[in-house]
């Protein structure tokens, strides 16, 4: 299935949706089995069960997240995002994250994801078990 860039755009704002809204098996469905996901800040590929855990830990522990999308993209072979993640840490504290992902999409899912975090901001979390 080719896609063009309509799709690839459509398909971002659909798997960001899903993450935003916290619905995880929207999410994973976007994922091909065997993907890989990457972060600059560990520099480790992660499976998708692995990439999961985080999202559920994520999902409950900034419950109000919302992704400010400052660029969107669609590449020859996916799309490029930029955004800046805003949340309300448990402790009360508003935090936000400049983040950019570059997904690579083949017959409709996802087979790798490269995200950028900015280490600084990121490290926030750690406070709160990331």
């Amino acid at each position: 299935m080719q896609m063009t860039s309509q799709d690839y755009i459509a398909f971002a704002r659909k798997f960001v949706a899903a993450i935003q809204s916290g619905d995880t098996d929207a999410v994973r469905a976007c994922y091909h089995p065997g993907a890989k996901l990457w972060h600059n800040s560990d520099g480790i590929e992660q499976t998708v069960d692995q990439n999961m855990k985080v999202l559920d830990w994520f999902i409950r522990t900034l419950p109000d997240r919302n992704y400010r999308v400052l660029r969107l993209e669609a590449l020859p072979d996916g799309f490029l995002q930029q955004h800046v993640l805003e949340a309300t840490l448990p402790d009360g504290t508003k935090w936000a994250m400049d983040c950019c992902v570059v997904v690579r999409i083949e017959n409709g899912l996802i087979t790798r994801l490269d995200e950028y975090l900015d280490s600084a901001q990121s490290g926030q979390l750690r406070a709160h078990g990331r």
